[in-house]
Parts: structure tokens; sequence; C-alpha cells
């Protein structure tokens, strides 16, 4: 076998098929999967290219098997971060299996990945004409984090806002209501259906196997609520075979450093048990995942319990067609820490206010959440040429608050049908074209109940001219809310993207918008002591927005990744503060603001030259602005930095990541805390891991240095925390 650079391993075999009348035993393909010393490689993910539903990952032995096959000339993918390519010829029989084993060659970097959401299509991660920041398997186990957000935290241009989403300044901070980021499931929508937002506890950390994050609008295939960009949450594909996991957490909190701040007399503490397993076979395979945390907190009235289940089939009743149903449950009791402790409102010791302590007048504030969702999709490979899909997804969420009193129950059922056609032999031309809909219900005390329906249509096109990849489309969306009226929007795309000696450039610009969420239209609650009210007549937000950026190999030590981005924003929804015919102040979501959001996102992976350290750099320059008053947007730091570093050493390996946040020039809508002295945060986390066999034990040190600070109005972010996980494969 011949190695050569990339980060996927192929094995290509060209044979003849056979005639497509001829009725044929299937064949199957089985093999280990080892580097050039001979240990076995796990976790390399097998398919068949072009094929849809013939897929599977090696295990702890290096171990893999596929099928079933039809026989003659296939394409098999083996994919594995940090390997090199090897090719391979073989031939399928009928009837029969074929062993094939296949060794791989060490490689410092993936430098062309395989994505799925940047074009609602696989396409290699140098095609695309928008930034994509990729959070692979080995991220997520390295962090030895436990939800999806901690992971996606890190990734280059991400910043969280109290669990708000923000992909280069887009989203701000608004408790959690109308997001302008969109999070998929497998390609499947599960921004709430009353508020617009995420629930990032949705989708248990154990099934998620990569999250792809599309950086800029993405209106022009998903709609609303991709203003800002796109989070897709990949789970594992079920291997062949009987496979386990089991994965177990513990740790502690940090005490306050000052006794002053003391609020209990013993060490918080947190721990978690996720169970996963699964059995594949040629044509059916199932999983299961069954969990539950618990966390003391790190400051008062901070408790919380969640039970969380998660199931996966697969169906392969012919070579070409894959039926997948999926689905979770999460049902998650917290209690909620509103803003700290200001002098007077509770035992303040004498301070001018107590981070971790809460006004006594909010004691008692506890919610119960339940969400889950439903989604089956039927995946058809017609020909070479031609593959459709066809989705139906359900979701559903529910939460009741205690002090004060709210509750709301809100479901979203969504349904698309997309077919991708390749008119000319290879991948020269592509067009992917589709339509979807969806219809949410909110019945609530605080929102009343409301209805709303969706109808897309969507189709996008690509071609190739010598070096470069010429792509255009849009998409009509149109949506009847009651109480609210009709409205259509257009949201057009178009880019190019060019191989050179200094790199793949890419060039795009689009419209994207972010229809107003039912929350933000019909909320009646309180906030700040003021009364919040409706605004039904709220219309939808719309930006125009524009990238070049360019990927760079940097020899064979590193990769560079960097991208100048501008948007011009309209009719944004922000809560604003007004006057009721009685010169009273209230609070409503209005169409107020004109921003525009411009800076520069840069990422950079490297290798030095000592064996076994790889090191990473990010940073996002922001220039935030809001025209309509000629200042800065709230809840945008200029800068953010991510440095990561990670060693390994036979068994072992160790790292971390630092992040610097500048100091958030603007608070909105935050009464006293709007001029407070706020600073640039500093945070280091730090990791260690030994694995031997099917154990993995990992150490995470996160806020190292025990930082105390906050990045939204009278919330204290987390203290240092260690934990232990523990992690057994089968």
């Amino acid at each position: 076998m011949t190695p050569a650079a990339g980060w996927a391993a192929l094995a290509v075999v060209w044979l003849s098929a056979p005639s497509p009348g001829a009725a044929q035993a299937l064949g199957v393909v089985y093999g280990t999967i080892s580097d050039t010393t001979g240990a076995p490689i796990a976790h390399v993910r097998v398919s068949t290219a072009g094929v849809t539903g013939v897929a599977g990952v090696s295990d702890v032995a290096g171990r893999y098997r596929v099928g079933p096959l039809t026989p003659g000339r296939v394409v098999l993918r083996f994919e594995r971060l940090a390997y090199r390519a090897a090719l391979d010829s073989i031939t399928v029989p009928a009837g029969d299996s074929l062993q094939l084993d296949v060794t791989l060659h060490a490689g410092r970097f993936a430098l062309v990945p395989l994505v799925v959401t940047a074009a609602k299509r696989s396409q290699l991660l140098d095609q695309s004409v928008t930034s994509i920041a990729l959070v692979t398997d080995s991220d997520l186990a390295r962090r030895a984090v436990s939800t999806v957000d901690e992971a996606v935290n890190k990734a280059p241009g991400v910043l969280f806002l109290n669990g708000q989403v923000n992909i280069r300044g887009s989203s701000g901070f608004v408790e959690g209501v109308g997001s302008r980021v969109l999070l998929l499931v497998d390609g499947v929508p599960a921004n709430e259906g009353d508020r617009g937002g995420i629930d990032w506890d949705m989708v248990p950390l154990d099934v998620a196997e990569r999250v792809e994050v599309v950086k800029g609008v993405g209106s022009s295939l998903y709609g609303s609520a991709a203003l800002g960009g796109v989070i897709n949450v990949l789970t594992r594909d079920i291997p062949v075979g009987l496979h386990a996991r089991v994965r177990a957490t513990g740790g502690a909190y940090a005490n306050p450093p000052n006794d002053a701040w003391r609020f209990r007399g013993s060490t918080g503490g947190l721990g978690g048990l996720d169970v996963t397993s699964s059995y594949g076979g040629d044509a059916l395979r199932a999983s299961l995942t069954l969990g539950g945390r618990h966390s003391d907190g790190y400051r008062e009235q901070d408790r919380s319990d969640q039970w969380e289940a998660a199931g996966k089939t697969a169906w392969m009743p012919a070579p070409g067609t894959r039926v997948t149903a999926s689905g979770s449950w999460t049902s998650h009791q917290y209690q909620v820490s509103p803003p700290w402790c200001e002098q007077g409102r509770c035992n303040d010791r004498g301070l001018a206010y107590q981070p971790f302590l809460i006004d006594t007048a909010d004691r008692g504030a506890y919610t119960r959440s339940d969400k889950g969702y439903l989604a089956a999709v039927l995946e058809r490979t017609a020909s070479a040429r031609f593959a459709w899909q066809a989705r139906g997804s359900w979701l559903r969420t529910h939460f009741a608050s205690v002090q004060p009193s709210e509750w709301a129950v809100a479901n979203r059922f969504g349904t698309e049908l997309r077919g991708t056609v390749h008119p000319g032999e290879g991948d020269a031309r592509v067009l992917t074209v589709g339509v979807e809909g969806a219809r949410s219900d909110v019945t609530s005390d605080l929102f009343g109940s409301h209805a709303q329906s969706e109808l897309a249509a969507y189709g996008e096109g690509e071609v190739r001219a010598g070096a470069a990849r010429l792509s255009v489309g849009a998409r009509l969306d149109a949506r009847a809310l009651d109480g609210a009226g009709f409205d259509a929007i257009l949201s057009p795309r178009a880019g190019a993207v060019l191989s050179t000696p200094a790199g793949t450039w890419r060039l795009s610009a689009g419209r994207g918008f972010r229809a107003p969420s039912m929350a933000e239209r019909f909320v009646r609650t309180a906030a700040f002591g003021l009364q919040v009210i409706p605004n039904p007549g709220l219309e939808s937000e719309t930006a125009w927005a524009f990238e070049l950026g360019d990927a760079t190999p940097l020899g064979s030590w590193g990769r560079l990744d960097a991208a100048l981005f501008w948007t011009e924003a309209r009719r944004l929804i922000e809560p604003a503060f007004i006057k009721d015919s009685a010169g009273v102040p209230k609070i409503q979501f209005q169409n107020v603001a004109r921003a525009r959001v411009r800076g520069l996102d840069l990422s950079l992976v490297a290798a030095p030259a000592i064996p076994g350290l790889t090191t990473t750099l990010a940073y996002t320059f922001l220039d935030a602005r809001d025209l309509a008053t000629d200042s800065v947007l709230g809840f945008r730091p200029k800068h953010l930095v991510t440095l990561g570093a990670d060693y390994a050493w036979r068994a072992l390996t160790v790292g971390g990541d630092f992040r610097y946040v500048s100091r958030i020039e603007r608070i909105v809508l935050a009464g006293s805390w709007a001029n407070d002295p706020r600073v640039a945060t500093q945070v280091l986390d730090l990791r260690a891991a030994w694995q031997r066999g099917p154990l993995l034990a990992r150490l995470l040190v996160a806020n190292a240095l025990n930082y105390i600070y906050n990045l939204t109005p009278g919330t204290l972010e987390p203290v240092r925390t260690v934990s232990v996980i523990l992690t057994w494969t089968y």
C-alpha cells in the first residue's frame, strides 16, 4: 500500500458493476485496521462512497465489517483523524466475504475533511464557500466536557454568554430568546418552537460524534434562525457487531476564594453516568444511551439533576437505501440562580455585592424543563447521478417554573424532501433542490396560545470552472402566524472557491433573515422590575453578509485559515425601554437596530518539531456597531483569543486551553450593572488522559486559576472545577 497526503484513508476499487436486472448474492468485506507499528486503530469510519447506508466503525481491536455489498467495484472510505491515505484494489465476491486488512500511516493534520452542513450534502471542507469550524470526536474526548455547548464554546469565533451562543458576535445576549444561530441534530432543526432559543442538553454528549459550525448567514439553505450561522450536531453511526460504552464522571467545585463569600459549609460536588449499548447487523442496527447527572452547583441555589435517554436505529433493506429513526428525551430539574445579591438584599456581610449569593426575595426559584425530539429519515441513492432524502421530525419542549410561576408547552413538526443531482460526470456540476415545511404551536401563561405555519423551497447549483468552483442558490420562505399575518422572504447566496499556490480562497455573499419568535411577539412577564409587553407587529430581521477567506497549508507543520467578514443588518430585534400613554416605563421587543458587524476570524493548527506536540490558535477581531445610535452593539467583545496545546507520549496525553475575552464595552438593559467596572476575562483549562486497552481515564481542571468573573450582568461564571472521567469501551 502507498501512503498519500490527506485526512481520510481511501481504499478504492473499480470493478465492473453487474447488470441491473441480474439477481445476485451480496458480499461482505471485513478486516483489521492498524498503524505502521501493527497497533490497532479504533474509531475508524468505514463507508462506501456514493452508496447510502453501508457503514462501519472499527472497534478497539481495529476490527471492522462492511456489508452487504453489491458484487463489483465499489469505493471504500476509511476515515480517521491524523492518518494519511492508503489505496487498495479488491474484488467484492458474490455471496461470500473478503478480508481486507488496511495499514494507515500517521499524518499530522486532517487537511481536507468531509463536511455535510454548508451545502446540505457531503463535500470536502476546502470546497465550502463559507467558513466552517469542526469539533471532532477527538476534540470532544480530550476536552472531557459533559455537554455539547461546552465543547462548541472553544471553537474559533464562538463565544457563549450564559448559555446563549454567539458566532462572530451574531446574537449578543437576550436571556435565551430568539437565537440567531440555528441548531441541527443530524440535519434536523432543533431550535425551540416558542422561544426560538436552543436547549443544549437536548442531545446527550455521549451520542455526539462531531459538530460542524458554519459561520455566517445560512438562510439560503436553512431559512430563519440561520442569520448568524448553523451548528450541526452529528450523532454516531452504529457499527456492526455488539458494542458498549460506559462513561462515569465525578468532581468538585472550588470553594469561594474569600471567606466573606462563603455560602455553604461543605464542598460542592458533581457526578454523572452514561451507558451506551449498540448492536449492528448487515441490515438492521440499533443503539440506546441512558444517563444522568447531578450537580451541587458552585453558587447559592444552583443544584441540578438531569436524566436523559437517546436512541437510534438504522435499516438498510437494499444497497443504496437507508432508513434511520432517532430521538432523545431529557428531563432537567434545577434550582434557578438569579443575578447575584446587591447590598442590602441578602446577608451581604458589609460588601457592595455578593457574587455567590442571591437576593433573599429570589429564594425558592425552581424549574423543571422536559424536552425531546423524534426524527425519521429515508435516504435513497438511485444512481451515481441522483440521490434523494425525505425526513419528518417532532420537537417538544415543556417547562414549568416556581417563583415566579410560569409554564409553556411548545411543539414543532417539520418535514423536508431534498434531492441531489450530478448532471455530468464526476462532481463537475451539482444541483441540490428541496422543499421544507413546519408547524409550531405554543400554549403558555407567558406567551398565550398561538400557532405558526412555514413553507419553503430552495435550490443551489455548483459548477467547476477550471481551478474554481462557482455556486449560486436561493430559498423562498413563507410563514403565517395567527395574530401577526403573513410574510415571505427571499434569501439568495452566491460564492466561489479558487485553488491557488497561495492556498484555497473562498468568497461568498448572501442574504439572511430571522423571523421573530412567538416569545418575542407575545411575551408578558417582568424583568428588571419593569413589565415586558407584547409586540405582535414585529418584523423579520434581515442582513447581507460578505466573506473573503483563505485556507493555506504551512508546509508539513501547520494549517492557517483566515477570513474577513462584513454583515449589514436591518431591523434587528432588541429589547427597548418605552413609556406607555400614562408615562409608565416598560420593556418591549422592537425592530430598533440597524447594525454593522465586521472583523477578522483566524485559526492556526501547528505541530512544531517536538514529536507528539500539537498547538492551536484562534483569534477573532470584532467591530460591531449600532448604526442608529452610533454606539457599540451590546454584549460583543472586540477581541476573542483561544490558545491550545496537547502533548502525547505513549499512553499519556496532557494539554490545556487558554481563553481571553476582552472587556465587554456595552451592557444592554442592565440597570445598575450598565456601568459596572467590567474587566477582560482570562481562563485556563488543563487536562490529562491515560489509556490502557478499553479503559480511558481523563482529568480535567476547568478554570484552573479560579478566576472570578462574569460575562453577563450579575451572573457569576463557573469557578475552578476538577473532574475525573472514566470511559470503558467494548
